[in-house]
C-alpha cells in the first residue's frame, strides 16, 4: 500500500495502475505500508531512487542502513512493535529524505505510527515538509517508546508486589514458578526497547550531521532534544532491565527457600522417626530369652518409649535452634 500525504495533512493513496508521470508538489510524505515489488517499482519511477527491498532493511551493517545516495539520505531503524502483548518484536523501518520528501518503507505497524498520523493535521503549515516530518516522527517513536516504559514500569512493580507479598500467607503451588514466565516476557520487552533505542540513537547521530539538518536551525534543534531523549530513555530502560534482573534473582532465591524448607521437613521426619524406629527394630529381633516379652506392661512400655524417643530429639533439636 502506498499512502501519500499532502503538505495540509490530507491522505491520498497511490497505485501502479494509476500511472502518474510526476508525483504533485503537495506531496511531502509517502508512507510505503507492505510494498509489493510492483509498488516499490511505482515509487521508485516517480521519486528517481532505488527503494531498499525488506531483505535490505534487514542488514545489520551501518553501512548499509545509514548512507546518503545521490543527495537523498538513506536511514533504517528497528522499531518495537507489539509491545502490548506477550511477544514484542523489532520491525526495521526505513526513513528517505528525497527532494524535500519523506518517505518510509516499513512491513509492520508499530502504534507510533498512527499517532503520528493522527497528530498529522494540526502541525503547523510551516512545518511540513520532509524534513521536519521526519524530526517529527522521530520524536512522536521517542515517545512511544517512553510510554512503553512507563507502562512495563507500572507491571513490574505489580509483578513485585505479587512476588514479595505477605509472607505469612501461603502461596499456591507453583507460584512462583508461574511468575518466572512473566518476568521472562518483561525481560523480553526491555531488551527490544533497548535495541530499538540503540538503533535510534545511531540514526541520529547520522542524521545531526545530515548538511540539511545542520542548516536547519529548527529541525537540528528538534533533532537534538530527540537524540537527548532517546539517551534518558536508554538509561531509564537499563534501570528497569537490572529491576528485572532482581526480580529474577529474588524469584529464585525464594524458590530455593522454599524447596529447602520441604527438605527440612523431610529431614526433621526422619530424624525424629529414627530412634522409634530403632526401640521396634530391637523388640522385632527374635531371640529366646527377651526379659521384656514375659512383663504384664511389656507392650505398652515399648510404645512409651518410642514416643519418648520421638519427642525428647525433637525438643532438643528445637532448643538448639537447629530447627
Amino acid at each position: 500500500m502506498i499512502n501519500a500525504y499532502r503538505a495540509n495533512g490530507s491522505l491520498t493513496t497511490l497505485a501502479p495502475a494509476e500511472s502518474l508521470l510526476a508525483l504533485p508538489d503537495d506531496i511531502v510524505w509517502i508512507d510505503l505500508v507492505h510494498p509489493t515489488k510492483e509498488e516499490d517499482a511505482y515509487v521508485e519511477s516517480l521519486i528517481g531512487i532505488q527503494i531498499p527491498t525488506r531483505d535490505e532493511l534487514k542488514d545489520i551493517e551501518p553501512s548499509s542502513r545509514l548512507y546518503i545516495e545521490n543527495g537523498s539520505v538513506f536511514m533504517t531503524a528497528s522499531l518495537v512493535w507489539k509491545a502490548d502483548t506477550n511477544i514484542p518484536e523489532l520491525t526495521d523501518v526505513a526513513f528517505i529524505l528525497s527532494g524535500g520528501r519523506l518517505i518510509t518503507i516499513r512491513y509492520a505497524e508499530p502504534k507510533a505510527f498512527h499517532l503520528f498520523i493522527a497528530a498529522l493535521g494540526r502541525f503547523p503549515d510551516d512545518m511540513r515538509d520532509g524534513t521536519t516530518l521526519l524530526a517529527r516522527l522521530l520524536e512522536t517513536i521517542a515517545d512511544r517508546t517512553a510510554e512503553v516504559l512507563e507502562h512495563a514500569v507500572i507491571r513490574i512493580d505489580r509483578l513485585s508486589d505479587e512476588i514479595f507479598r505477605d509472607r505469612g500467607k501461603r502461596r499456591p503451588p507453583r507460584f512462583l514458578e508461574g511468575k518466572l514466565a512473566d518476568i521472562s516476557e518483561h525481560h523480553r520487552l526491555i531488551s527490544k526497547v533497548r535495541d530499538s533505542l540503540g538503533s535510534l540513537s545511531r540514526l541520529l547521530t547520522f542524521l545531526l550531521n545530515v548538511p540539511r539538518i545542520e542548516e536547519s536551525k529548527h529541525d537540528g534543534s528538534l533533532c537534538r532534544t530527540v537524540a537527548h531523549d532517546v539517551e534518558t530513555l536508554s538509561e531509564h530502560a537499563a534501570f528497569i532491565a537490572a529491576n528485572i534482573s532482581f526480580l529474577l534473582d529474588a524469584s529464585l532465591g525464594l524458590i530455593n527457600v522454599e524447596q529447602n524448607a520441604i527438605i527440612k521437613i523431610f529431614s526433621v521426619a526422619a530424624v525424629v522417626f529414627l530412634p522409634p524406629t530403632l526401640v521396634a527394630s530391637i523388640y522385632g529381633m527374635n531371640f529366646s530369652f527377651m526379659p521384656e516379652l514375659q512383663w504384664y506392661f511389656g507392650y505398652p512400655l515399648a510404645l512409651f518409649a518410642m514416643l519418648m524417643s520421638a519427642i525428647i530429639p525433637f525438643f532438643f533439636f528445637r532448643w538448639k535452634g537447629w530447627l
